[in-house]
């Protein structure tokens, strides 16, 4: 049988390639013979997906709480994906900054709009149970969202409100130094005595120096330092920095506003609040209007940025 001239054409790449590692292309060939035919529960692990919910307590609601946060930090897996790419390109212009942005948006937007599912998919007294077979742990610990912030902006904009003017010109030599007051070190204080929660020490002995790091090796490749990096006329493009505003306030409004929705539901109680797992300050954490955390404050006007993070989500 004559074999089909395109097919002799990619046979002879195979070889090609092939023969670049010192390799025979037929027992690649005999490899395919003898493989088994891929599926699709094979290629997405389902099996291993499907039992990673492993359940404290026999409430139902708990796989439900279980659930989200696995499908809210492959998200943000996602998101770091894209970010890796912004980062890292060479040469990067325009049109690849915002493809890559409007993923990003893209993803939060869905995180947003799926958070109804912890604000209204839980029976509150399931919930109030079953939480308290979980401390210390907490959301809090994400590390993945704490990366997501340190790609996004200059380091300085991360610190507590109250840092960040006499901070602006530390380098990166100084990160030791800058990471001390990082924003969400406050959030994660006893409200009694004021020290670090258990959750907190935790979550520093395992990421700190990870995140330490990271803050340096992307202090001048950060999402705001590759914008600027960008020819001025694309700096002025209001198509790219509408990208950045919508970033922005997608991560740090609208997000923190729906954990701070979540947390009236099911963790107000007057006249006293309850406590959160990891022991935060969530009243004064959540609420971007107190922490007025900013990726990108050039790209705003005085009025906008004096009405920062006040407007609070309806029904609660």
């Amino acid at each position: 049988m004559a074999i089909n001239p395109e097919l002799e054409k990619r046979i002879k790449l195979l070889e090609e390639k092939f023969a670049a590692m010192g390799q025979d292309i037929s027992s690649y060939l005999d490899g395919l013979l003898y493989a088994d035919y891929l599926t699709y529960w094979d290629y997405i692990h389902l099996d291993v997906l499907l039992n990673l919910q492993n359940p404290k307590t026999n409430f139902p609601d708990e796989e439900i709480f279980i659930m989200y946060h696995q499908v809210t930090e492959l998200y943000f897996k996602l998101t770091l994906h894209e970010l890796r790419q912004i980062s890292n390109k060479e040469a990067i212009d325009a049109e690849f900054f915002v493809a890559r942005l409007t993923r990003i948006n893209k993803y939060f937007e869905s995180l947003i709009h799926s958070f109804e599912v912890m604000i209204e998919g839980m029976e509150k007294e399931q919930f109030l149970k079953f939480r308290m077979t979980l401390l210390p742990s907490s959301g809090f610990q994400s590390v993945q969202y704490r990366m997501i912030e340190i790609y996004a902006t200059d380091f300085v904009n991360l610190l507590d409100k109250d840092s960040r003017e006499p901070m602006k010109d530390k380098s990166p030599e100084q990160l030791e130094e800058l990471f001390n007051h990082i924003y969400w070190k406050k959030g994660a204080t006893e409200l009694a005595t004021g020290k670090k929660t258990l959750t907190l020490r935790q979550f520093e002995l395992k990421y700190g120096n990870q995140l330490k790091d990271l803050a340096a090796s992307v202090w001048d490749k950060n999402l705001w330092q590759v914008f600027q990096s960008l020819p001025q006329a694309d700096q002025k493009n209001p198509e790219i920095s509408d990208v950045l505003k919508e970033f922005d306030t997608r991560v740090n409004v609208s997000w923190p506003l729906m954990h701070y929705k979540s947390a009236v539901r099911y963790l107000q109680k007057k006249p006293e609040d309850i406590a959160a797992t990891g022991g935060t300050n969530w009243q004064k954490y959540l609420p971007p209007r107190f922490q007025r955390r900013i990726f990108y404050p050039e790209l705003w006007s005085e009025e906008e940025l004096s009405e920062w993070g006040k407007e609070m989500p309806q029904k609660m």
